[in-house]
Parts: structure tokens; C-alpha cells; sequence
């Protein structure tokens, strides 16, 4: 709720397109500047900018008295977030929202729930208060059996619920804690009363690790101190602290002529300005709730509080960013995607499908230094081989800048989606991520495939490169879609590439629970008979000079796939005979 039920909704937004990003931890600068007025005059202020987001953000340094993952052979203890909230019918924020972020993040998240709310993107429609009795048995329910390592607080709309929560947390005095204080709505409305906001201030701020108001909150915690620039949003931490949390973060979104989006992070010593480039959108709903649970994630696998709050504002970021042209609901305010995947599957929506083996009967390989032979471009020689016949392309760009590489895999994937027909990228895992390539082929010396599952998921396909039995093998156990075998003949376009021949070829076919392409020297003359060895599981060849070394390639496509389809009808009437 911290979208409908707090006014700092925009303030976290994305310097880069999720599509650019590489798997590296981001880079943030770090400068000391002159003091600010009416701060200590000794203090060093450190501002972290974020210039650039890249990539999945990997773990923090982990905290020594933390133990985020315990395994003894047998079973693994994952971190483990506790969040306390109310619940949001439309499933921007609130609850909702703490479970995508949680489990975005990698840590599993259990539930209490303090109110249900009717809500959408337009407001709130109502709420419902659930009994203080009733919030009592789920967090008694949950600690008593699980093993939480930080509890994360949202909506609590009542004192009593709040004693109640006190409660429960006096009785496990480990517990982190992580509060964010939903206390007024996006107009600005006070939503808790002077007793709530009482009890906050007198006894859950002083059990805080971390305190993440905005600035209507933070206004509000203060008792209506004004905050319109960033030397108030320092003096309001500094103030916020004194009221006990360990940390405080005010979160500066709705800054007033701010054209980054800024937040002030207190630790009682020292500042940290954090800062990026705002972005353009609508959908905002839930984006505190979002921020505080990232925070709590981030903490539950051990990482110290400054990690943890520069990772989930880059998160924040990235799915700001991402998410900032989807569109769900007729209201000012849309949700954000967690897991960076509704745009993507909407944009291909119709053009994903389950692996068919019969795609691989004439399978395309580019070559750069061909196509610069002849003097085309990558995109033209995609979109003449798919004219011609090929049923599926793999884009292999040994030479080529990462940069250049994946605009080219974008341009190609553009060319083969309007066609139905599938693109692979060879080898590079990270390319194929970068352009939402519908797979990748690896070789025996590349990523193992089991390892490309687990990054790329369970929808896109995977080809092995293989020239053993027992390599075939393990292709399949690694959860591969089809093998390719060869060279059958001597290439051209791999050095040292040591041939199987036909016998080779049907003696791996027969063994393999795989769909087979047969690649290496593969040509009009001899595509025939390779598809004649009597092997039921080899589905096709795959091809490079056959097609892409010659001066048409449309035409020569269009004759090799007459010679697969008349192999293929032969090898059909052989086996019903």
C-alpha cells in the first residue's frame, strides 16, 4: 500500500533499459563534499550517485553475526522475511507487493496481515480492519515454527495491533526490523491518528533497524516540519534518529524541483546521499513497500545496512524503469513487475512455444566474415534464409564487440519473431538474456547446459554440441532440447574440428534420447544422404557456407529445404514399408 497509502511513489527510478544490463555488480562513486549548512561542520558527506544500473545485483558483504544460509548436507535454511501489512486487492502493494519483491530478490517471505483493503489502481475503496486477536495467532503461528530473520512492518492501522507486534517482538529480540511507516495517503492525508503515530514514536522506532518514511511521513513522524530540500531531508533523518531507529532513510521522491530523485541515509554518523536520474511513468503503485522489502531481503541474507539499501534502490530502479510501458488498469497510478517479465512476454505474446523437434530440419548458423564477403548485412542474411526455408537460425558472432553483438541478435530476433521461427545465440549466454533470444547452443568447452537452465529458465531452448554417446548423455541429464553432432564431414568454418563421419553420426542418434541436428561439411549433395542413415531421431542438418557463402541465399535455402523434405518423405516410406 505504500503506492495508494503514501506519497513517495516515484522516487526511485532507472538510469538504464533492463535489456543493457550485464551481471556485474554496479559501480557508485563516492566523493566527500563541503558541509552542509546547519549540519556539523566536521562531517564528510558521502553522495553515492548511481550513473549507470547494470545487470542481476549480486549479494552484499555479509554481516559476521548473520547466518543467511545454513547447510549440513541435508537441508538448506533460506533467509527468511516476516512482513506485517495489509493486504491490496489490486496487487500493486502492500502484501503483494512484499511477496514479489521478496521473492525476486531470492528470500522466501511469510505473511501476517493487518488489514484487507479494496483497492486499484484508481485509490482505495475501502478497508477492513483485521482483529487484533487474529494478527496475534498469525504471528504466533508463523514465529513459533519458522525461522524469520527480519520482520518487515507496513500498514498498522491500530495501536492495538501495533502493542500486539511489540509483543510478539519483544518475545524474539533477534528479529531485525525494518519499518515502514504507512501512514498517509498519496494526497497527503493523514491516515493514523495521533495515538498511532504516538506509539510509533515512543516504542517501534526505538526497536527499528531501519526507518523508511517519505517525506509526508517523515513530515508527519516530526509533527508537520516542513521538508522541501535536501538539507531538510538531512535534518529530518538526523531528527528521525534521535527518536531511536539504528537507521533512517528518508526517501526523497517528491522533492520539489529535484531533477534526481534523492534519499538521505542516516546511520547516526554518517550520510549517505543516494541519487538517480528520475524516469517518466505512471506506474508507481508500490514502490515504498517494494524499497522497504528489498531492504528486508537484503538484510536476511546478511548483508550490513548500507548494501542493503544501495541494492534494493537499484532494484527499485530496475523494475521502475522496466515496467514504466506496461499497462493494468484504468487508474493514475499502475504497479511495477518484480520479476521483469510481463513487458517481455507481452511483447512476444503468440511468438513462444514449446520446443518442436521439427524446427530443426534446416537449421540456419551465420557467419559474420561470410556475410561481410558478400557484402550483407546480418539482418538481410536472417531474413533471406528464413524466406528460402530455414526453420530455425543460430547467430554466431565469434568475432564481433558484445555491444554490437547483441544489437545485431535485436535486429535478427525482430526479423525471426515476424516469421515464427526461432533464433538461438551461440554460446553467449549473456547475449541471448540481453535480446530475449528464444535460446542458446553451447559446445562442450562453453557454460554447461545444466548451469544455462538454471539462468536462462524453463521455456527457452537449449542445443548442445556433442560427438559422443556419453557426451549425448549428459546433454540430456543436464535438461538440453537437442543435441548437434559432428562435424560429420571436414568444414571449413572450425579449425581442428575432428569429424564422426555417418557411422558416428547414426551410432549417437541411436543412443540418444535427444532430437539430433547433424552439423560439420553439410552441403546440396550430401544433405540427403545424411538424412538417409535410418536414424528415427535425427531431425535435420544445420548449415553455415551451404547457404551463407553463396550469392543467394534465399535460393540456395529453397533447394537444400526441397532435398531435406524428399529425404524425409524417402525416409518415411522406407519405415512404413
Amino acid at each position: 500500500m505504500a503506492s495508494s497509502l503514501s506519497a513517495s511513489l516515484s522516487s526511485h527510478v532507472c538510469l538504464a533499459r533492463k535489456e543493457s544490463f550485464s551481471r556485474v555488480p554496479v559501480k557508485a562513486l563516492s566523493r566527500c563534499l563541503v558541509p552542509r549548512k546547519g549540519l556539523p561542520e566536521k562531517r564528510c558527506f558521502r553522495i553515492l550517485y548511481n550513473r549507470k544500473i547494470i545487470g542481476a545485483v549480486d549479494s552484499m558483504a555479509t554481516r559476521e553475526d548473520a547466518t543467511p544460509a545454513i547447510n549440513d548436507g541435508s537441508k538448506i535454511r533460506v533467509p527468511h522475511v516476516l512482513t506485517v501489512a495489509g493486504s491490496d486487492s489490486g496487487g500493486g502493494a502492500g502484501i503483494q507487493a512484499d511477496l514479489k519483491a521478496c521473492a525476486a530478490r531470492g528470500v522466501y517471505c511469510s505473511t501476517v496481515i493487518t488489514a484487507v483493503t479494496a483497492q486499484n489502481t484508481v485509490g482505495v475503496q475501502g478497508v477492513s480492519l483485521v482483529s487484533e486477536e487474529f494478527v496475534a495467532e498469525q504471528l504466533k503461528s508463523v514465529l513459533s515454527d519458522m525461522h524469520v530473520d527480519v520482520v518487515k512492518t507496513g500498514m498498522l492501522p491500530s495501536v492495538g495491533i501495533v502493542k500486539v507486534l511489540l509483543h510478539s517482538l519483544n518475545e524474539f529480540p533477534n528479529l531485525a526490523l525494518v519499518v515502514d511507516p504507512v501512514m498517509v495517503s498519496t494526497s497527503g492525508d493523514v491516515l493514523a491518528g495521533p495515538s498511532i503515530i504516538d506509539v510509533f514514536r515512543e516504542e517501534l522506532l526505538p526497536r527499528a533497524d531501519i526507518l523508511t518514511p517519505n517525506l509526508c511521513e517523515a513530515s508527519t513522524l516530526l509533527g508537520g516540519k516542513q521538508i522541501k530540500t535536501v538539507g531538510d531531508m538531512y535534518q529530518a533523518a538526523k531528527l528521525l534518529h534521535d527518536m531511536g531507529p539504528r537507521n533512517v532513510l528518508v526517501k526523497g521522491g517528491d522533492l520539489p524541483d529535484s531533477f534526481d530523485a534523492v534519499d538521505v541515509l542516516f546511520d547516526g554518523e554518517e550520510f549517505y546521499e543516494l541519487r538517480a536520474a528520475r524516469v517518466k511513468t505512471c506506474n508507481t503503485h508500490g514502490t515504498g513497500c517494494t524499497l522497504a522489502s528489498c531492504i528486508a531481503a537484503e538484510l536476511a541474507k546478511g548483508s550490513p545496512i548500507l548494501s542493503a539499501v544501495k541494492v534494493a534502490k537499484r532494484f527499485v530502479e530496475a523494475t521502475l524503469d522496466y515496467s514504466k510501458e506496461i499497462v493494468v488498469g484504468n487508474g493514475p497510478q499502475g504497479p511495477l513487475d518484480h520479476f521483469l517479465r510481463i513487458k517481455k512476454d507481452i511483447q512476444v505474446s503468440g511468438k513462444h512455444w514449446a520446443f518442436d523437434p521439427k524446427s530443426l530440419v534446416l537449421y540456419a548458423v551465420t557467419d559474420s566474415g561470410m556475410n561481410r564477403n558478400w557484402g550483407r548485412s546480418i539482418m538481410v542474411a536472417v531474413k533471406d534464409a528464413i524466406e528460402g526455408g530455414a526453420t530455425i537460425v543460430q547467430l554466431r558472432e565469434k568475432d564481433a564487440e558484445t555491444g554490437d553483438f547483441i544489437e545485431a541478435a535485436k535486429s535478427c530476433m525482430e526479423v525471426c519473431r515476424s516469421y515464427g521461427v526461432p533464433l538461438l545465440i551461440n554460446d553467449r549466454v549473456d547475449v541471448a538474456l540481453a535480446c530475449d533470444a528464444d535460446g542458446v547452443h553451447v559446445g562442450q568447452s562453453d557454460m554447461p547446459a545444466r548451469l544455462v537452465r538454471t539462468i536462462l529458465g524453463p521455456d527457452k531452448i537449449i542445443g548442445v554440441s556433442c560427438k559422443t554417446p556419453d557426451q549425448a548423455h549428459r546433454a540430456w541429464v543436464d535438461g538440453a532440447d537437442y543435441i548437434g553432432c559432428g562435424g560429420v564431414y571436414p568444414t571449413n568454418t572450425k579449425e581442428n574440428n575432428r569429424t564422426i563421419g555417418l557411422d558416428g553420426l547414426k551410432a549417437i542418434c541411436l543412443t540418444s534420447k535427444l532430437p539430433v541436428v547433424a552439423i560439420g561439411g553439410i552441403g546440396l549433395l550430401n544433405a540427403g544422404t545424411v538424412m538417409g542413415i535410418g536414424a528415427p531421431n535425427l531431425e535435420g542438418v544445420a548449415v553455415v557456407s551451404a547457404i551463407f557463402d553463396r550469392e543467394c541465399i534465399l535460393e540456395e535455402a529453397r533447394k537444400l529445404r526441397l532435398v531435406l523434405e524428399e529425404a524425409k518423405h524417402q525416409s518415411l516410406v522406407r519405415e512404413s514399408a
